[in-house]
């Protein structure tokens, strides 16, 4: 391995580590909910949606909740669209 490619494997473990770094405009997932029904979760620009029944009706569900708690503190805790 060339030292270019060694500088920037150092580069991306500093940016991996300092999580305020990153910060998610977009994004969209698939989650498997308990009854192995896929759920879509998207968040753009601090909105949140999911297509499940309880996020249309509440504007938040355990699927948005879940992926909130795995990037935390890399998203808003936006608004969600109902």
């Amino acid at each position: 391995m060339d030292y270019g490619m060694i500088s920037k494997i150092e580069k991306a473990k500093i940016y991996s580590e300092e999580r305020e770094r990153i910060t998610f405009l977009s994004l969209k997932v698939e989650i498997a909910g308990d009854n192995n029904a896929p759920h879509i979760i998207e968040y753009n620009n601090g909105v949140w949606q999911c297509d499940c029944d309880f996020f249309a009706s509440r504007g938040l569900c355990s699927h948005s909740m879940a992926i909130e708690r795995i990037l935390r503190d890399m998203v808003d805790l936006g608004e969600a669209v109902v």
